[in-house]
């Protein structure tokens, strides 16, 4: 399901009319896509922030003046210092369209005794419904030993979701934990014996 937003059309541009926009707890957005022209936008700075921080590919009703549009987030400018939210992209979308996303890869379980897991894959490149974007990609590592591989092929998909990265790319491998010792360690404990 998609939030809903209720936005104001911009009509001043620059750097001066972002400042101010953003004094007045607004954010700078742009709504694109489809062969139309953009629409610049105000935003309420809480309403954005509590849509991004939750998900990389939220999908949002934008509603001003002129009508409701139905929105992926596509780029999200911060402030490098404060983290701050100073720009939004948004691609116009409709219900049932398909839409190229990444998706974050999440780890469930844990591997056999005396292993870890190293992802190779930290997102996968997917198409899905723009109302039926996966949050997370799980792969379970659940009792998986030394020398596994997960690949692409292997990932249980929801329903209606592709990818078209090939089906061999390693997604997860499971190595054994190795010690190493150190040999400052190893010669005084020679010395001692």
């Amino acid at each position: 399901m998609s939030d809903v937003i209720n936005g104001t059309k911009r009509t001043e541009f620059g750097k001066g009319a972002a400042r101010r926009l953003r004094r007045a707890k607004q954010v700078p957005a742009v709504l694109y896509g489809h062969g139309t022209d953009p629409v610049h936008l105000a935003l309420p700075t809480h309403d954005v922030f509590m849509l991004v921080k939750g998900s990389a590919n939220a999908v949002v009703e934008i509603s001003f003046e002129g009508g409701k549009e139905l929105a992926l987030v596509k780029s999200v400018q911060r402030d490098v210092v404060s983290n701050d939210i100073e720009h939004l992209d948004l691609l116009l979308v409709r219900r049932g369209e398909k839409v190229t996303v990444d998706v974050p890869v999440h780890v469930v379980g844990e591997s056999a005794v005396g292993t870890n897991h190293q992802l190779e894959l930290l997102t996968l490149e997917l198409q899905a419904e723009a109302t039926n974007i996966p949050e997370v990609i799980e792969v379970d590592v659940d009792g998986l030993t030394d020398g596994t591989v997960v690949r692409v092929g292997d990932l249980k998909l929801p329903q209606g979701v592709t990818t078209e990265i090939d089906p061999e790319a390693d997604v997860l491998t499971v190595s054994e934990i190795r010690v190493v010792e150190d040999e400052a360690d190893t010669e005084t404990g020679a010395e001692e014996a």
